[in-house]
């Protein structure tokens, strides 16, 4: 096993953390898709409004590539396809039967596994709609089926605020977890690198046996794009590909079962949710089900679907996307603080000394305010002191602005494992985070 130590990073001293306890929720009356939230496909319908589909119909494909199909994690009904500017697919609602159909895929023993070739494997895992888990570095685009990667990467992180723990999702999945192992051994033509946080363990020796890398540090340590900076020997290893923890569990239970899998576990978490928890619900749940009557004064919340740092905001109208496994609720922020400038800010969650939080070690609450206007960057180097694949965001993003890619690459631009650090520790409100992930998009769309 090998130990990697990260220097660099922030752990963000935030209330809200969900308990261990798994509760399971009712059955939804409605799912969706969110095509809008997955990034860089083209997609295409296959269905319209008032379509039935069974659980694993197809409701759109990625034009670029059309075996990468998406699948419905519901039977029913297509209720609504809503359509955003220039007609960018938001969601296909799905309103669910009493009796959901399913539709049946390939499924592969153990024993059949290891003679399996590796295209018919493929092929099993794009028609039962679950290669978009597997992802390719350095783009974090899904990866190319054509092409078996030099390394792939499982992640059993949970140090962004707030992600699933692994102790929960892997809870007697032991013989899951192993197979997908497997199938991964299958698909690539190098190593598969397990990663775990340092002194933290999974509940299973099997499943704890068989993790290749601790590691230790503050968030994102365990990113697979942070681990492969600091673990990697040639620049080939820059196209590996990685999976979430939960998402190998999927991907097993397909191929293992032949039917596609609709269950998740969610982290419900933030100081203005009452019943912090694991919710064990369905992929494209609403937010209205997760949270129900769990919160007080809705008007001032705010849902953010996925991490802190790298998720999006939500409504209680809106649905869990695909890759999401996180819902933080959160204060708007959008008050008024009466003579808030004499504040010592004793309370205040910041990177910076400028408040007197600095020396207070207790979990605060967070809100969604920016504390301040967009400025000049001033070269305080924040950015640069907790930038975990060192590639100085101040000077990659001024690059960017110049229009100087050469420069930005220089710097280690593709590096950029898209954390959200940067934008949260710059006291000159730029959103260096989203300038960075921008303008690698663009990148990837110019060489494609």
């Amino acid at each position: 096993m090998m130990p990697i130590h990260v220097k660099k990073g922030y752990d963000l001293k935030i209330e809200g953390k969900p308990s261990l306890d798994l509760v399971t929720c009712a059955k939804p009356a409605r799912v969706a898709a969110l095509p809008e939230k997955i990034p860089f496909i083209k997609p295409k319908l296959a269905v319209d409004t008032g379509d039935r589909v069974n659980v694993g119909s197809v409701l759109f494909f990625d034009k670029r590539n059309p075996l990468i199909r998406f699948l419905s994690p519901g039977g029913g009904a297509v209720e609504q396809i809503e359509f955003g500017p220039r007609r960018v697919i938001r969601k296909i609602v799905v309103a669910l039967d009493d009796t959901e159909e399913s539709e049946s895929f390939l499924s592969i023993s153990e024993k059949d596994l290891e003679n399996t070739p590796r295209e018919a494997l493929v092929r099993a895992i794009l028609i039962g709609g679950l290669w978009p888990l597997l992802r390719g570095l350095p783009f974090r685009d899904i990866a190319n089926p054509e092409v078996a990667p030099p390394a792939i990467f499982v992640s059993l992180d949970a140090t962004e605020p707030f992600q699933p723990e692994p102790e929960v999702y892997l809870a007697g999945k032991t013989d899951l977890f192993q197979y997908g192992i497997k199938v991964l051994r299958k698909l690539v033509k190098g190593r598969i690198h397990i990663a775990a946080p340092e002194g933290r363990l999974t509940g299973d020796e099997a499943i704890d046996a068989s993790i290749t890398h601790r590691y230790s540090g503050c968030y994102p340590a365990g990113d697979p794009g942070v681990i492969l900076y600091h673990i990697k020997g040639s620049s080939a290893e820059n196209r590996s590909w990685y999976i979430h923890g939960q998402d190998l569990l999927l991907l097993a239970q397909l191929l293992k079962t032949g039917m596609y899998p609709t269950e998740r576990i969610i982290a419900l978490a933030g100081d203005a949710a009452e019943n912090r928890s694991h919710v064990k619900t369905r992929i494209g749940v609403p937010i209205s089900h997760i949270i129900g009557d769990a919160t007080e004064g809705d008007a001032d919340i705010r849902p953010i679907v996925g991490g802190v740092f790298t998720g999006y905001t939500g409504d209680r109208d809106s649905f869990i996307g695909f890759y999401e496994t996180a819902l933080t609720l959160i204060n708007r922020g959008d008050q008024r603080e009466f003579l808030g400038f004499v504040r010592p800010g004793f309370w205040k969650n910041s990177y910076s000394r400028a408040f007197l939080s600095s020396f207070n070690r207790s979990d605060l609450k967070m809100d969604c305010s920016v504390h301040g206007d967009v400025r000049a960057c001033v070269a305080c180097g924040s950015c640069n002191r907790i930038c975990p694949v060192d590639i100085l965001p101040q000077l990659t993003f001024k690059a960017i602005l110049a229009d100087d890619v050469d420069d930005a690459l220089s710097h280690g631009m593709l590096d950029c494992a898209e954390c959200g650090l940067c934008t949260y520790v710059c006291p000159s409100k730029i959103e260096l985070a989203g300038i960075l992930k921008g303008a690698k998009m663009a990148y990837f769309k110019e060489q494609a």
